[in-house]
């Protein structure tokens, strides 16, 4: 293998081809010498390109061409980081989507599932949602187009299409009494995901905002947001949230922070492989609120854009940070045409937000003999410093000033969320309960959680058990080392028995944390978009976090000035949540 291309299997068949019919052998290699890596490149691509001439001219069949070179690029991409991508012609609407958020289509996500695909929940406000579409349809047809069996991308494709154009979903509704096999006629729209699903007061004075991506739109739509908290007197702090956010434009992310910054802060550094690449970004316009306290929420799952926008605020100590270390990507992709309409989207620098820090948590560089890369290990990130002289560490993603710990998501929950059992009963309940419900309050009575629990199909719930397995280790052992003597095969019997699992016992000693993941996704069933990000807030543990810093005399002010004030002291009491994880 070599720096520039993944070439093993295609070389293996020209050496076989050598071998075995001896008609094109060369001489026997002689050691190669010392050479550069621009003759490195040019030799490569040299071999390459006469190795898929013999190929062409030789091979007993017909190579398929373009299977063969999307391998070629695929193994050379590989070798690379996994933000470097080539997108075909074909492809390139995938990657319009990623930076616009819109697209020419019905306006649904989508889900795969037993072979089939399911609307999962309709945009609001879009064509699916307007027609009448609802989480839980199994799509039968696509115009004419059967497309039971086929997977997501390939019923995407269909629904997919010019805005203008009409296409005729057929789908299967569950949990209806009347005929359940429904065909809607829907005009095709140019569709945007939001990118600040929803928006408001909590709390009785914080304003809270969640966004989602950072697409064209992000930014207008947080002002959106800023400009109406202005106009209430009730609102005293912001919180912005970026969990689960992915990233997207850095532009957006300047943009985004410019509402919080003084005019001309310098926000992010981004150097490529040469000196002259290097480009400063400040922010370009005067604050929205530039002196309102702050919270911004992370989780694993915040990346990129995202870490800008954090790791800046951070870093200049304008907000605090709460919730768990991020994801770690220090990159900066841009694109470039290729030929025939062909387009790669490439890692053309690094970026460094204002204390100097670098947070990429994988070095792509240097990999392991086995082609995997590890993580930078805490040991060898390096201290910087903030605005005030708070320390800072780069590599492995942000660290929040005021970690929450997520907890654990027990087997039997993450089950019952893998399989869709929560998802097929919030579609049943909004079926059976028509009556509009308020999001924030409702809860599940004992019946509706027995009717959840009956509705189980035991055969179709596996999860580890995890006294089970350890019991099954402990005789394991036992044996190996001579001790499973009847005393205490006979001990561990009992115990086996004593911890036997009951799935309907498991369920209801699991019914706090369960209720949350149920009424949250019910709360979407009544109030798309916004309805579980509602529900969520109810029982946040890093928004009960950020409150209390708020609230907390002289905390907010200790946190960000990295020293201790006389008026920060534990609140008496806090907030707290049951449940296993906060989200």
């Amino acid at each position: 293998m070599t720096d520039k291309l993944r070439l093993w299997p295609l070389l293996c068949v020209a050496a076989l081809g050598a071998v075995v019919c001896g008609s094109r052998a060369g001489a026997a290699d002689k050691e190669a010498p010392v050479e550069s890596h621009d003759e490195a490149y040019q030799r490569n691509i040299a071999i390459f390109n006469a190795l898929t001439r013999e190929l062409e001219e030789s091979y007993v069949d017909s190579i398929r061409v373009d299977d063969a070179f999307k391998a070629a690029i695929r193994g050379m991409l590989a070798t690379v980081d996994p933000y470097t991508e080539y997108y075909s012609y074909d492809d390139k609407e995938q990657l319009s989507r990623l930076t616009t958020g819109a697209y020419g289509g019905i306006g649904s996500m989508i889900t795969g599932r037993d072979g089939n695909t399911y609307i999962l929940e309709p945009l609001i406000g879009s064509p699916a949602m307007k027609a009448g579409l609802k989480p839980g349809d199994r799509i039968v047809r696509v115009d004419s187009i059967d497309v039971a069996g086929l997977s997501v991308d390939k019923t995407s494709s269909h629904l997919k299409g010019q805005p203008g154009t009409e296409v005729a979903v057929t789908v299967c509704r569950p949990y209806v009494q009347s005929d359940s096999i429904l065909t809607f006629n829907i005009i095709r729209e140019k569709v945007a995901e939001p990118s600040v699903p929803w928006y408001g007061v909590v709390k009785g004075n914080i304003g809270y905002v969640r966004l989602s991506q950072f697409v064209e739109s992000s930014a207008s739509d947080v002002l959106k947001a800023l400009e109406e908290f202005k106009t209430d007197p009730n609102v005293k702090y912001i919180v912005l949230d970026l969990r689960s956010n992915g990233g997207g434009l850095v532009e957006q992310a300047v943009r985004i922070l410019s509402y919080f910054l003084p005019k001309g802060t310098e926000v992010l550094r981004t150097r490529g492989k040469e000196a002259s690449d290097e480009k400063i970004y400040k922010t370009q316009q005067n604050p929205v609120m530039p002196d309102i306290p702050m919270a911004v929420l992370i989780d694993g799952a915040s990346a990129s854009a995202a870490e800008i926008t954090a790791g800046a605020l951070q870093d200049l100590d304008r907000a605090v940070l709460i919730g768990t270390r991020s994801f770690g990507k220090g990159l900066v992709q841009g694109t470039r045409m290729l030929p025939y309409n062909s387009m790669l989207k490439v890692t053309q620098a690094k970026y460094y937000i204002p204390s100097g820090r670098l947070i990429q948590a994988l070095d792509y560089s240097h990999r392991n003999p086995d082609g995997s890369v590890a993580r930078v290990p805490d040991s060898l990130t390096n201290v910087y410093h903030t605005l005030s002289g708070r320390e800072v560490r780069d590599g492995g993603g942000l660290t929040p000033d005021s970690i929450i710990d997520p907890g654990q998501l027990s087997p039997l929950v993450y089950s019952l969320l893998a399989g869709n059992h929560i998802f097929d009963y919030a579609n049943r309940y909004a079926a059976t309960h028509p009556a509009p419900v308020d999001v924030e309050t409702f809860s599940l009575t004992d019946a509706d959680f027995s009717d959840f629990t009956e509705g189980i199909n035991p055969k179709k719930v596996q999860y580890d058990k995890l006294c089970n397995n350890i019991l099954s280790d402990l005789r394991s052992a036992a044996e190996a080392e001579g001790y499973l003597s009847p005393e205490v095969k006979a001990a561990i019997d009992s115990l086996d028995k004593t911890l036997d699992h009951d799935l309907k016992s498991d369920l209801y000693t699991k019914r706090p944390t369960l209720e949350e993941y149920i009424t949250e996704e019910i709360a979407a069933r009544y109030e798309p978009g916004s309805g579980r990000v509602r529900r969520e807030l109810t029982s946040d543990k890093a928004l009960d976090k950020a409150e209390e810093i708020f609230t907390t005399p002289g905390l907010y002010k200790s946190i960000l000035t990295g020293r201790k004030s006389a008026d920060a002291a534990a609140p008496a009491s806090s907030p707290s949540k049951s449940g296993e994880t906060s989200r």
